[in-house]
Parts: C-alpha cells; structure tokens; sequence
C-alpha cells in the first residue's frame, strides 16, 4: 500500500510539474523582454526534466505514470492568455501568474515531503523542491523589479 501511496503523490508532482512546464512556455511566448522570453523557455525545460525524472520514479516503483498536467493548471494557462491579452502581454502580468504558478508547485512539494515516502525519492523531490523554491524567488524578484519601474 505504501508504493500506491508514493506512486499517487508522484503522479500528482508529474501533473504540477507538466502544468509548469506549459504555464512557463505560455508565458515564454508572450513575454516583450527577450530576457524574460528566455528565462520562462528554461524554467519550462526544467519543469519537463523534472516530470521526466518523476515518471522514470514511477516506473520503478512499479506504477503508471501521468503523462499531463491538471485542468487547474490548463485553466490558469488560459487565464494567463486571457490576462495577457487585455493588458497587452504585460511582462509584470506575466510575472505575477508565473509567481502564482510557482507558490502552488511550491505547496504540492512541501505536501508530498510530508507524506511517507522512501529515502531516496525523498532526495529527489528535495532537489526538486529547491529548484521550485528558486524558480519562485526569482520570478518574485524579477516581479518586485517591474513593479518599481512601473
């Protein structure tokens, strides 16, 4: 029972994950900067490597792994086209949804860290779960930066 246990908390990262991985190309092809365009084109890669390295768990573990994201996730994706559109692909928009984004990728981690899991998928999803922290407050600061120039 255990494995089933840590099989459903993966596939729910794989689906946060994969739900980040689109969010940030969405916000990667509307963004004006060419910084900003190539840094949510990274963090969308990131995403996809780390869905990757949680399914390849799964599979391990015996189970089937998700291979998408969440309806959540694909309504704030078009939340995040719509937002865009009216204000213009304004890159603090994007930022602040990509913030969004990233405090939920967040609380997904820190859930599934509490659960019982075994030592070395709790080594990957802390590894996972610093990246997530440093994806977050570096949109965070890039936000806090447009907002002072707006």
């Amino acid at each position: 029972m255990a494995n089933d246990t840590m099989i459903d908390t993966l596939n729910d990262l794989i689906a946060t994950s994969k739900d980040g991985e689109q969010g940030f190309l969405v916000a990667s092809k509307h963004a004006h900067s060419v910084t900003l365009r190539a840094l949510f084109a990274d963090f969308s890669a990131d995403c996809r490597r780390a869905a990757a390295e949680l399914q390849d768990c799964v599979a391990a573990l015996g189970g089937t792994a998700t291979t998408s994201g969440t309806t959540a996730g694909a309504l704030h994706r078009g939340w995040m086209n719509l937002r865009t559109s009216v204000t213009s692909a304004d890159d603090l928009a994007l930022l602040q949804e990509c913030e969004r984004g990233e405090d939920h990728a967040k609380a997904c981690y820190a859930a599934a860290m509490n659960t019982k899991i075994a030592p070395a998928v709790r080594t990957l999803l802390e590894r996972q779960y610093q990246g997530a922290l440093r994806h977050h407050d570096r949109i965070r600061d890039l936000r806090n930066r447009e907002k002072a120039s707006a």
